[in-house]
């Protein structure tokens, strides 16, 4: 009897084993599922959870509205549901001041730097999230640059989430088939630069026996006087003068930068209506072989050419950006490393678990995977890569175009904080203005204001601009002399210009 009772027990302690163990499996294998599912899924949220609403206004800088291709991809891989509104890049500001002022705000708007300036005072005012501090709850978004985070700060506080740019393209696009036709290599300074754009307009570099070219091509604002002005010696925007800062025109380069300038309009060698050339206009002087050399982002090259070929097929651009100024020094302006912003309103994201979400989209939007599919779209599709960057397929250029390329103002970071691949490009100049960029970098000139504040700036920036931007062309143009441009300066500070300079040395003085 014993010996049965035994055997019973021994049975039953088996079979509880037994038991157990399959529990135990199936509570593991449960486990690994339910942590393979949060792992798939970028916002680790239950894959039956409703998609996350969120709002965006977008500046649209292609002729039509894009093809939702890309917006369903992204709401696919991050369970959302997008609502994007897209404002004509011409009408945005516009757009987005009635917004603004009807309280009609989306939960996500682009910013640039002087809608930012306009805003600084709702910002302190409590009206949109610091999302400072819960960036590093993003592993993706919590590698964003501090250096450019700091240069979008309002009082050391982080508003916005930026879209990373080069720190500078800024160079020259040339014809190297008028050079070499008249014997001249790629200028290395400011003499050189000034030969090739005479050359350029007296020497009939194209060997057609009329007088019919210019050395340069300009437009209605000043970034190309200005980068004249920068290989002067004058500051970028503003720079430290005794002790003080000083806006650039403030500055003696700025005058001999000035003086340069103004001979190539008493010579002929620059378009003597760019004050009121339209950059369209400005580039197709140098498309449809009027002009010579084009100053601005380099990269545009490879656009330029496949237009100016079209009307020439003998046509040869190149690129280059090293050019000396008196001193024997190179340098090159810097912006502020980012392009746009973009900021999230409380009238709209009422919460911080919506706030959250919204963040955890474009934490997936800033890694690999995300930031590829954003700029590049579906690999094989709209792209391929070669040795390890990423080409656009060239017979697939126009879905790229139409479903790809609209949605760039939603890029976070750059490729060294998001992972995804910098371009690769077949155009030997497109390539080597990419090599360029990176060259700039040893030789950049910063604005020291790009972190400071000052509220008179911020609203009466556009008034000051104009101020010193028209003196400047009315100096070219010989309307007005030295003392005259001593005269605007006045203007320009008792517009508020003096209130400027008080405000951002205060700051400045306050960090040192």
């Amino acid at each position: 009897m014993r010996r049965l009772t035994n055997v019973l027990v021994l049975l039953f302690l088996v079979t509880m084993s037994a038991i157990l163990f399959a529990c135990n499996n199936d509570s593991a294998s449960q486990n690994d599922k339910q942590s393979t599912d949060t792992e798939s899924n970028p916002k680790n949220t239950p894959e039956t959870e409703d998609p996350q609403e969120i709002t965006m206004m977008f500046n649209l800088h292609v002729p039509e509205v894009p093809n939702k291709r890309l917006e369903e991809l992204l709401e696919e891989a991050t369970n959302t549901q997008l609502d994007i509104r897209w404002v004509p890049d011409n009408n945005y500001a516009e757009n987005l001041n009635t917004a603004i002022a009807t309280n009609n705000l989306p939960d996500v708007f682009l910013l640039k730097d002087v809608t930012l300036d306009q805003q600084k005072e709702a910002v302190r005012d409590g009206q949109y999230w610091e999302i400072g501090p819960y960036l590093e709850e993003f592993p993706n978004l919590n590698k964003l640059n501090p250096d450019i985070l700091k240069n979008t700060s309002i009082d050391g506080k982080i508003y916005t989430l930026y879209a990373g740019r080069p720190l500078s393209r800024q160079g020259l696009i040339y014809r190297k088939d008028w050079a070499d036709n008249l014997g001249l290599e790629a200028p290395t300074n400011l003499e050189e630069l000034y030969e090739m754009m005479r050359a350029f307009t007296e020497d009939d570099p194209d060997g057609n026996g009329q007088n019919d070219t210019i050395g340069l091509t300009d437009r209605e604002i000043l970034g190309t006087f200005e980068n004249f002005a920068t290989w002067h010696g004058a500051p970028n925007n503003w720079g430290e003068k005794d002790g003080e800062l000083l806006p650039q025109f403030m500055f003696p380069e700025y005058r001999e930068a000035m003086d340069y300038f103004k001979s190539l309009f008493d010579n002929g060698y620059i378009n003597k209506d760019a004050p009121v050339t339209s950059k369209t206009d400005q580039q197709a002087l140098l498309k449809n072989g009027t002009a010579g050399v084009y100053i601005g982002t380099m990269g545009d090259v490879e656009a330029m050419y496949k237009d100016a070929v079209a009307n020439n097929p003998d046509v040869i651009l190149d690129v280059h950006n090293y050019i000396e100024g008196p001193d024997g020094e190179y340098r090159t302006r810097a912006i502020p490393g980012y392009g746009s912003m973009l900021i999230f309103p409380k009238s709209a994201v009422e919460t911080e678990e919506e706030l959250r979400g919204i963040l955890s989209f474009f934490d997936y939007l800033m890694s690999p995977e995300g930031s590829n599919l954003l700029i590049w779209g579906v690999e094989g599709e709209h792209y391929e890569v070669i040795d390890g960057k990423a080409q656009i397929i060239e017979e697939n250029k126009e879905s790229f175009d139409r479903e790809i390329l609209p949605y760039t103002p939603l890029e976070i970071g750059e490729p060294e904080t998001n992972g995804r691949y910098k371009g690769h490009f077949e155009y030997e100049p497109r390539a080597k203005a990419e090599e360029l960029y990176e060259d700039n970098n040893d030789y950049l000139v910063h604005d020291p204001t790009a972190a400071l504040d000052s509220p008179t700036w911020a609203n009466t920036s556009e008034t000051l601009t104009q101020i010193m931007e028209d003196a400047t062309y009315q100096y070219f143009l010989g309307q007005i002399d030295s003392a005259g441009f001593d005269a605007a300066i006045k203007k320009w500070e008792e517009a508020g210009g003096a209130k400027v300079i008080e405000e951002y040395n205060e700051q400045w003085k306050a960090q040192q």
